[in-house]
């Protein structure tokens, strides 16, 4: 539903704006750290959907969430998409096992 979509957009620009705060950064320096204009990252700090999708990348790798952004949509961490992984065509990676040398 598009409502739904245009409140999600607001609450996720809220949080990368509490992000910013959080780690006492000002919107000049992640402007400068994701390459941007300050009224890109304003309007993406205010939820516009406009904003393109190499823009919210850029803006969480500023903010050090990127490989949580990437994290959070990997279908392997959840039980679903564990269960269903040979329809992805690969598998999560588990721990190597050790193996006990003979003597």
């Amino acid at each position: 539903m598009v409502v739904d979509v245009a409140r999600q957009s607001l609450t996720f620009g809220e949080h990368l704006r509490g992000w910013r705060l959080v780690l006492g950064l000002t919107a000049l320096q992640v402007c400068e750290r994701a390459d941007l204009s300050p009224n890109t990252l304003r309007a993406l700090e205010r939820g516009k959907s406009t904003v393109g999708f190499d823009t919210v990348l850029r803006v969480a790798r500023a903010l050090g969430v990127l490989d949580q952004l990437i994290e959070s949509v990997d279908p392997l961490t959840s039980d679903l998409g564990r269960a269903r992984a040979a329809a992805l065509g690969r598998q999560r990676v588990s721990s190597p096992r050790r193996i006990a040398s003979e003597s």
